[in-house]
């Protein structure tokens, strides 16, 4: 049975490399497109309803159809299908960099006084067309502190060094910016920053990020540890990292709390 989560069909329309593998009334290659949108929801349907993930400004969005002002397709950086509004879509040159910490603003001016700045999270993606002063100037004519980017040719090495930005965010489920965050939404920020490929749930994660490890193999700093629907991130051999519900936020904490409170992991995953 294929996952509805990463095959870009919708029962009416599929996608070209699809055929003969799923039933649909039309297959097209598709059209990409990116994300105009500081934050767009991914969702399961077209119209409001459950978030299954969200993108980023400047991730590229491979459009297969659209209905009712929602157009369905794949975020092309982790696989992940679904819904989401049309008006966050536009066309433009792909990203040539990415933002490098926890927010940045991008304003209508050179000026850091110009009001009404857009926030940014972490690891969207902006084309860059030129610098001017202390700015990055993108294509379309935002203004952003030059030091809050980082060139996508010269990735994060440290995911954890990565994640650690983002202590307090909120706890979102389906979250996966700055704004608002859940576990497998801060183990993907922070492996995407680095440049490393990560599915977007935590089901997909625990099968597919690294080697898994005996039973009772001692934890190391970046390894992965999965219980049914959360992840967390060995931060130290003291210490577990992640988004959760049970303080509505990231935390880092002594992982023997963490174990006293969910239990023995079901699954550990190392890097390789």
């Amino acid at each position: 049975m294929t996952d509805p989560r990463l095959t870009l069909s919708n029962g009416r329309v599929a996608h070209d490399s699809l055929r003969g593998q799923v039933q649909a009334d039309s297959y097209v290659p598709g059209q990409l497109r990116r994300i105009a949108h500081p934050v767009a929801d991914l969702l399961r349907a077209a119209g409001p309803g459950r978030l299954d993930r969200q993108l980023l400004m400047g991730e590229p969005f491979l459009e297969i159809d659209r209905l009712n002002g929602y157009s369905f397709g794949r975020a092309e950086l982790n696989g992940y299908v679904g819904w989401v509004p049309t008006k966050a879509l536009d066309d433009g040159p792909a990203a040539t960099h990415r933002v490098c910490v926890r927010t940045t603003l991008a304003f209508r001016a050179p000026d850091i006084k110009t009001p009404g700045p857009v926030p940014l999270s972490l690891n969207s993606r902006l084309s860059v067309i030129r610098e001017e002063g202390r700015f990055f100037v993108t294509d379309e004519e935002r203004y952003i502190p030059a030091s809050h980017l980082a060139p996508l040719d010269s990735p994060a090495t440290d995911p954890i060094a990565v994640a650690r930005l983002l202590l307090g965010t909120p706890y979102l489920w389906g979250g996966n910016s700055a704004f608002g965050i859940d576990c497998s939404g801060l183990v993907q920020l922070a492996a995407q920053a680095c440049g490393l490929p990560c599915a977007g749930d935590s089901d997909l994660q625990s099968t597919s990020i690294g080697q898994p490890m005996p039973e009772g193999t001692p934890p190391a700093p970046g390894d992965l540890l999965f219980w049914p629907g959360h992840v967390v991130t060995v931060a130290t051999p003291e210490t577990i990292l992640h988004a959760n519900a049970h303080y509505m936020a990231v935390v880092e904490e002594p992982i023997a709390e963490g174990l006293a409170r969910m239990g023995p992991p079901r699954a550990h995953r190392r890097r390789v």
